[in-house]
């Protein structure tokens, strides 16, 4: 490698490759239509050549489309490599030997919704990457009389509006700029960008007329040539990522490759990552599609001997079915080990394997490639979502993966799930899953996944609490008011002020006396403060509460005294058993400990809590 960036050159330069992202429905796909449809007329290609997951655009056709803009005429690199999965996959999937395969990113911004849930997330995955990015301020269009002019330079566009549409213009344009500085960063008009390191440039576009590409295609050439010239310099070491893993009719299992740097031939020993362990095989064939016009011609590649970066190509070799997409393909050199280049091809499925749960309690977590399976779990590891992982897994959801899910049904059933972002999931795991009450969420959006758990384990919680309701025993000190028995026999009445926790009805209350016996009075069946019926007694208030042994408690909605016939002797009466100085306590056991940590460790006060602990040494609960 060493010998290789020696013989790099500022006079050979590669060709910068661009991703797009942004929110969904701010036009990225329409934005990305729009730049390759250009110079194409009649159904010619005009040079740009459609590749594997990419488009490449020679620096020709970027002349073209940029002659009004006389600052334009100092390109030397030979063209833009733009990749064709608009969204998080594609970027989350390049990544290249350990930093962000895309030397640039267009973040698309819709001028009439400025920043949404989804844009953040793309910005704190470009600062995550450390990726240079530009903000293409998307349907212009849209703004009230607009009038449009194809393809043309946005300025000279803007320069031809009437005055309240400029004035629209403005206004939006100025939001947005308040809506970035609020994540942190500086933001102008290209045009008026005197420092494009320290402020993120704004293109304003239209991905239906056409207007701003020549300047977004000028200023991705502009930025990438300026800012990473020795990024771009070629080198002859080949770089290379797995973008996807297809099967492919006639051709079975293939692998789409971005070539970064470097040349792949016919033949070449390749290593990459597989699920199983690295895999080494030789290159079979190595295909592009043939020109756009051909494209919609089914499983029509054109076949090369070699090929040289900057190229998105397709791969097909033997036993690729368990390559995973977002990895390296390093390529064996004749003097080369190919051990070592194993262990190398594999460090980044360690790292990632490395993020499972040691305690074999968690999710099971799928994703369509390393990088989208990167990045959710590194969301599902923040603190506001803090959600356990017990296993992980590449590509569609298949019965060895429900089977997996389902030891969890012994260990803790709400987790007994398969979160599958942007993955299928084949009808034979559907059905067995349902068999199994492994429950599947699927999404293509992080945080969508992320809303239909949650939402999940609230439900899961609501029920285990209501099942577990007759078992919560919740904290409490209560001390009988002077003058305030109202019926000194079951049910007993009496008054009482709360002295530490709350009492809560269907909460059983006991008199814990000195000799280690407890004198049980039942549960609390009712709570009235200024004769208004309550459910809940907080610290310091004064209640009137009834108590009976027959109470039981069905739900927390619904409660009933189920009348029980008992023997006098049986009975506990204030007076006899119990008087004024006696405390009530409620009375917790080991069991009911266990379900207030479970279901309602969050909602008690470490106050409560240090209550429950003092409660545990008067029962002596080990």
């Amino acid at each position: 490698m060493a010998e290789a960036l020696t013989k790099r050159s500022a006079d050979d330069l590669r060709s910068p490759i661009c991703c797009i992202l942004g929110h969904v429905d701010t036009g990225k796909t329409k934005l990305l239509d729009c730049i390759r449809r250009t110079n194409v007329q009649e159904g010619e290609a005009g040079g740009i050549t459609q590749q594997i997951g990419a488009t490449y655009f020679p620096m020709e056709n970027i002349r073209e489309r940029t002659k009004e803009l006389p600052e334009a005429a100092n390109m030397r690199v030979p063209g833009l490599l733009v990749i064709d999965t608009p969204g998080h996959e594609s970027f989350t999937n390049l990544r290249s030997r350990g930093s962000g395969l895309c030397d640039i990113a267009i973040l698309v911004i819709d001028i009439m919704h400025g920043l949404e849930p989804q844009t953040i997330e793309s910005i704190n995955l470009l600062r995550m990457r450390k990726t240079p990015f530009i903000v293409a301020l998307n349907k212009v269009d849209r703004l009230y009389q607009w009038k449009p002019r194809n393809n043309a330079p946005i300025r000279t566009t803007l320069q031809e509006q009437e005055r309240h549409t400029k004035s629209e213009f403005e206004t939006r344009t100025k939001q947005i700029m308040v809506q970035l500085q609020e994540q942190s960063l500086n933001s102008e008009l290209y045009w008026k960008n005197k420092d494009k390191r320290k402020a993120v440039s704004i293109i304003p576009t239209s991905a239906i007329s056409g207007e701003g590409i020549p300047d977004l295609l000028y200023l991705l050439v502009l930025l990438t040539q300026e800012m990473m010239e020795k990024k771009l310099m070629y080198v002859s070491e080949v770089e290379c990522t797995v973008l996807e893993v297809k099967v492919v009719e006639g051709l079975g299992t293939t692998i789409d490759v971005v070539l970064v740097n470097g040349v792949l031939h016919e033949g070449d020993q390749i290593v990459v990552c597989g699920m199983q362990g690295p895999i080494v095989t030789t290159i079979r064939a190595l295909l592009t599609p043939h020109p756009m016009k051909e494209l919609r011609v089914k499983g029509s590649y054109q076949h090369h001997k070699e090929l040289k970066a900057a190229q998105g190509i397709k791969i097909t070799a033997q036993g690729l079915e368990h390559a995973i997409a977002g990895t390296q393909l390093y390529v064996v050199g004749e003097d080369e080990d190919v051990e070592t280049i194993k262990e190398e091809a594999m460090k980044d499925m360690k790292s990632v394997m490395g993020r499972i749960d040691k305690s074999g309690e968690g999710v099971c977590v799928q994703a369509s490639t390393l990088g989208s399976l990167e990045a959710l779990l590194e969301f599902l590891k923040t603190p506001d979502v803090n959600i356990p992982v017990s296993g992980i897994s590449i590509g569609p959801v298949h019965k060895k993966d429900i089977m997996r899910a389902s030891v969890m049904l012994e260990r803790k059933k709400e987790y007994a799930t398969i979160l599958a972002f942007d993955v299928k999931v084949t009808p034979e795991a559907r059905e067995l899953a349902e068999e199994l009450g492994v429950k599947i969420f699927t999404a293509d959006i992080i945080y969508h996944l992320f809303d239909q758990f949650t939402a999940y384990l609230k439900n899961t919680r609501e029920e285990k609490r209501r099942d577990t309701a007759e078992e919560a025993i919740f904290p409490c000190i209560l001390k009988i008011l002077p003058n305030c028995v109202f019926n000194k026999k079951d049910p007993i009445i009496v008054g009482v002020v709360v002295l530490d926790g709350f009492a809560k009805v269907g909460t059983p209350i006991c008199v814990p006396s000195k000799d280690g016996e407890f004198i049980d009075l039942g549960r609390i069946a009712s709570l009235e403060i200024n004769h208004k019926v309550v459910d809940v007694a907080k610290k310091g208030e004064e209640v009137a509460m009834k108590a009976s042994s027959g109470f039981t408690l069905f739900s927390f909605a619904h409660s009933v005294v189920v009348p029980q016939i008992m023997g006098d002797e049986n009975q506990k009466m204030f007076g006899r058993h119990f008087d004024y100085d006696d405390l009530l306590v409620s009375h917790i056991t080991r069991r009911s400990i266990d379900v207030l940590k479970e279901n309602y460790r969050t909602e008690l006060s470490s106050e409560e809590w240090k209550l429950i602990m003092k409660l545990k040494g008067i029962f002596r609960i080990l």
